[in-house]
């Protein structure tokens, strides 16, 4: 059959275990990869609740409150990935101050001022 289709002997061997088990050619769609994930709905329920009664919750203060209250160890990264996941966004404070360091002039020009159009020559 693999000569016949031009497939691979490991591709034909699938294909036929699949019609033997599952009486179709087609092969059954794969399963998640890799460990369940520890973020069950139950977290995600305590997360959304918890970011609604304090919005400006760090992801360190929620990552503290997983771990005092469920010890459930979650790094930063999943942890910013699962709220993004739920469709909670974190939002920069209002309440911290602005930035002292001024900003920078866009122009390239030295001292704010921009370069002369003309060209110098030396003769």
């Amino acid at each position: 059959m693999a000569k016949r289709f031009a497939v691979s002997l490991g591709w034909a061997k699938k294909v036929s275990a699949a019609l033997g088990s599952t009486g179709k050619m087609e092969r059954p769609l794969g399963g998640k990869r890799g460990p369940a994930s520890k973020v069950t709905a139950a977290v995600e329920g305590e997360l959304r609740s918890w970011i609604g009664q304090q919005p400006d919750l760090t992801l360190a203060e929620l990552q503290r409150r997983l771990w005092q209250q469920r010890q459930l160890s979650i790094s930063i990264g999943r942890l910013w990935t699962v709220l993004d996941e739920m469709g909670l966004r974190l939002k920069k404070s209002h309440s911290t101050p602005p930035s002292r360091t001024p900003k920078q002039a866009s122009s390239g020009g030295v001292n704010g001022r921009s370069r002369s159009a003309r060209s110098i020559r030396r003769g």
